[in-house]
């Protein structure tokens, strides 16, 4: 199997340890499909502790979303950072995915610190559910999205000072983050939650109202479409500012970020197709292009 082999690879050969990140896996392929095809484009060795940290930040993600009340989602927040704790001191952990976390941790040095700030993240999706400007929205974004970009540049490896290829890490963060954003905003909507800063919205004359009358009704609202078509053209922009700190990584992950760049960036495309009508549907980007997305990287 090619999950084994890339266990192998990586010198991943303790049984439980193999499990645990065959665990991390799996919940990348089910919930990461976009980001998953592009790890293809990794060496094997590397795949392990892509997959790892998306294992462990998807663990907290449903801990936040699932039902029950905050004070339930806190505490699984809080144990789930006790784990990690306990599990890289060397202790036993009764996740899975922590214990794959850990060791990535272990293997590649990445900061503790950058987990923490992840974590901290999380808890605001408990209280917090609007934002009112870009500032704002970046100190949430700065956990949420621009951590990740700075772990997994630890795993990629750079051909440049590691300080000068992070600031470009963290702005295609805080780009992936961004569309995700403008792609589930109806969804966000149902959860209570409002990403897309208050004042942006409010100079196309939009606030929470009328992005909830246009999905109950399923009509398209110009105020809206505009509002959206403004933010749209901000998170293409930071796709732009980060692009420059692919060519920075090793050549190669090169090929896997790039795949994923344009892939998630291919969800603006979509977005634009649909004229941002997109409160009632969830664009996805279809699999001969995603497939065309992956093959362009793999012969580049």
């Amino acid at each position: 199997m090619a999950s084994l082999r890339e266990l192998t690879s990586a010198g991943i050969h303790d049984p439980a340890l193999r499990a645990a990140y065959l665990r991390c896996r799996e919940l990348h392929a089910h919930h990461g499909r976009s980001y998953f095809l592009a790890t293809r484009l990794l060496p094997a060795a590397s795949r392990p502790a892509v997959h790892a940290l998306y294992g462990f930040a998807r663990l907290a993600d449903d801990a936040v979303d699932q039902g029950g009340e905050p004070e339930a989602k806190a505490l699984a927040l809080k144990e789930l950072a006790t784990q990690l704790d306990r599990a890289l001191e060397g202790g036993p952990v009764s996740e899975p995915a922590v214990r794959a976390v850990a060791d990535t941790v272990r293997r590649y040095e990445i900061p503790v610190g950058y987990f923490a700030e992840f974590l901290d993240s999380m808890r605001a999706d408990l209280t917090v559910t609007h934002y009112a400007d870009f500032t704002e929205l970046s100190r949430y974004t700065r956990g949420s999205a621009e951590v990740i970009g700075l772990q997994l540049t630890r795993v990629f490896g750079t051909v440049a000072p590691l300080s000068e290829a992070e600031p470009y890490a963290a702005a295609l963060g805080t780009a992936f983050q961004l569309t995700n954003f403008l792609r589930d905003v109806g969804e966000d909507l149902d959860r209570g939650r409002v990403y897309l800063p208050a004042d942006e919205l409010n100079a196309f004359e939009v606030n929470e109202i009328r992005l909830r009358a246009a999905r109950s009704t399923g009509t398209p609202d110009p105020r809206v479409q505009r509002a959206l078509g403004h933010l749209v053209a901000r998170n293409q922009a930071i796709y732009r500012r980060a692009e420059p700190g692919i060519a920075l990584l090793h050549p190669a992950a090169r090929r896997c970020v790039r795949a994923a760049f344009e892939l998630y960036r291919s969800i603006l495309d979509e977005i634009v197709r649909a004229d941002y009508d997109i409160l009632n549907r969830r664009v996805v980007v279809g699999t001969p292009r995603r497939l065309g997305i992956a093959a362009a990287a793999l012969l580049g």
